[in-house]
């Protein structure tokens, strides 16, 4: 299978040699056994530096856009990830986030690893942003434990736009993982979106511990369509208003800014916007 072939013989020793990555937390991960491995996601190189720790099959849900790319680039990268058995996921909310939510339970049924990117699509700008609730809804309705992984200095090996990985100095490049988060006491109340919001706030708030990241409460994607309105109406460069740093209550979970919360993600839109994965 391509997966083992780029994991253990065309890419991954190359990556061990330029890169010499290094990991934690790695005992962290169960030999065999269904487990949800939630990361931050901050470069298309987080594909590669992840699974070339773990040795065990990583399925990622990937998004819908990665498989149907147009030109020399869209094809190439919709054979990569055809190639190492990834799946798409349409993440327009709906029926569409239900499908994505569902596949990735099948391969939780098979007893494999499922890795996910609660922020829904890279960062922008190196910062850890608010997640999906995607995610808890597996953990709740299938009860199985999430592990929190953090990419450290992918952004910096290749940041949006950048098609060729950057050289880092050798072991700047790391992969944190942190011990599995269990939600058994939420049992049965995988319909809450309170609940839902909750457990994905804890989870965000363990990637940012782990990672160091700044957390703005905004989702990822948000905060993409504002930098390319800036972008379009000749703006400065300057970062958009409307980010909130992450405020923590007494308990050590995020808090969710409320009034941080674009008009348009409010009421049944926003429903939907955070049940997509």
């Amino acid at each position: 299978m391509l997966y083992w072939l780029l994991r253990r013989i065309l890419l991954g020793p190359l990556i061990r040699v330029l890169y010499k990555p290094w990991v934690k937390g790695l005992e962290n991960v169960p030999k065999k056994g269904p487990v949800i491995l939630a990361s931050n996601h901050l470069s298309f190189s987080d594909h590669f530096f992840l699974p070339l720790h773990v040795n065990r099959k990583i399925t990622f849900l990937a998004k819908a856009e990665y498989f149907n790319g147009r030109g020399v680039k869209g094809r190439l990268t919709a054979m990569f990830f055809r190639g190492v058995g990834q799946i798409p996921i349409e993440r327009a909310g709906g029926r569409a986030s239900e499908a994505a939510l569902r596949t990735g339970m099948k391969v939780l049924d098979k007893g494999e690893l499922l890795g996910i990117y609660p922020e829904g699509t890279r960062s922008p700008d190196g910062r850890l942003y608010r997640g999906r609730t995607g995610v808890a809804r597996m953990a709740l309705e299938t009860g199985i434990p999430v592990i929190p992984v953090a990419m450290i200095s992918t952004f910096e090996v290749q940041p949006p736009g950048k098609l060729i990985p950057r050289l880092l100095p050798k072991g700047e490049v790391g992969v944190v993982i942190g011990e599995p988060l269990d939600f058994s006491r939420y049992e049965g109340m995988a319909t809450d979106r309170f609940v839902l919001r909750s457990v994905t706030d804890e989870i965000m708030y363990q990637l940012m511990v782990l990672s160091n990241q700044e957390y703005v409460d905004i989702y990822a994607a948000t905060m993409k369509e504002r930098l390319a309105a800036a972008k379009r109406s000749g703006a400065d460069g300057g970062l958009p208003s409307g980010h909130a740093e992450l405020s923590v209550t007494p308990g050590g979970h995020p808090a969710p800014a409320a009034a941080e919360e674009p008009a348009a993600e409010t009421g049944k839109n926003k429903k939907k916007d955070d049940d997509a994965a």
